[in-house]
């Protein structure tokens, strides 16, 4: 909080006391009514009372009268700046495939795990908005709704994990899910982040006609298919349950992928490491900005009120000091 004078050039005015208190020192000097005595001995030897000490008080208490009018004339103020924000936010929904082979190690450590954390780190970046969370194998279910406790969505997300669900890729399921979440939002902006690592072949609804209902409730979709080009190490257990990996070809539908993306608005990404998974979701975010509005203010408090009420309360109070506790010779 800043202090200061709307009207500073009256406090020029100050220094019309300088030539009040010549005049009353040369007033003082000079003497005012006088009286005549044969001998003043007699005179100096009485005790002073209080009212001899409070002579000078009632121009003390005028000039300082004066001094605080002129202070109160300057306007003095006190400022405080300060702003109003208003954020329009966007709604998100994140699709992620959890199926078993998002567990092959072309990423570190893995897949799912990679795509888990690359995701915590967008939410995380995403403070103003509201993020939904949709898995999905051979089935699909919502994780989390829309929401924007990021912590509970972050414990939420740390959960995914692949074979709690019938396995499987079914990739219209898992945006029409998605596409069920935003369907009712009131966001200027609705948004799916699609991710999964190969081709549909489970569900009850084709990609494209999710998609054509994205397009109709206006979400826009951005998918990303993940895996390494060529062959990946994915998980295969044997007969006795012992874990092992073999290389198996990569198999992404990018054509659907790309035509559900360019059938929303949307982008379509190929991340095929970690790396370039987060650059995938760095880009995302700056592709899909959150509106933040800020307006400045200064807010002004007037202060002369005080200056000119302590003003007239030095000069009533020299009335009084002049009229009850200090007589004057006629």
């Amino acid at each position: 909080m800043e202090k200061n004078f709307n009207n500073p050039e009256f406090l020029w005015l100050l220094v019309l006391l300088v030539p009040m208190v010549v005049l009353y020192i040369l007033r003082v000097r000079r003497g005012g009514a006088t009286l005549t005595i044969s001998d003043t001995s007699t005179a100096r030897r009485l005790p002073r009372t209080a009212r001899y000490y409070l002579r000078h008080l009632p121009f003390v208490m005028r000039a300082a009268a004066v001094a605080l009018l002129i202070v109160a004339l300057a306007r003095p103020q006190s400022s405080e700046q300060g702003s109003l924000t208003s954020t329009q936010g966007i709604d998100i929904v994140l699709a992620m495939d959890i199926s078993g082979s998002m567990l092959a190690r072309d990423f570190e450590p893995d897949r799912i795990t990679a795509a888990r954390e690359v995701a915590a780190n967008f939410i995380v970046d995403r403070p103003n908005d509201r993020i939904g969370l949709v898995v999905f194998a051979g089935e699909s279910y919502t994780q989390s709704p829309l929401t924007t406790d990021k912590s509970s969505l972050l414990t939420l997300l740390g959960q995914v994990q692949s074979g709690v669900i019938e396995d499987g890729t079914a990739i219209g399921n898992g945006l029409a899910t998605a596409v069920n979440r935003l369907k009712d939002s009131e966001a200027k902006s609705k948004v799916t982040i699609l991710l999964t690592d190969g081709v549909n072949n489970s569900g009850q609804i084709a990609p494209l006609t999710a998609a054509e209902i994205a397009k109709g409730y206006g979400i826009k979709v951005y998918t990303i298919g993940v895996g390494t080009r060529g062959l990946a190490p994915y998980p295969v257990y044997d007969m006795w349950g012992r874990l092992h990996f073999q290389q198996m070809e990569v198999d992404i539908d990018e054509q659907v992928l790309t035509d559900i993306a360019d059938l929303t608005g949307g982008k379509y990404f190929r991340a095929t490491d970690r790396k370039t998974l987060a650059e995938i979701y760095d880009e995302i975010n700056t592709l899909e900005k959150t509106k933040i509005e800020t307006d400045e203010f200064v807010k002004y408090t007037e202060l002369y009120r005080n200056w000119l009420l302590a003003a007239l309360l030095l000069l009533v109070g020299e009335v009084l000091v002049r009229k009850l506790l200090l007589k004057q010779i006629p």
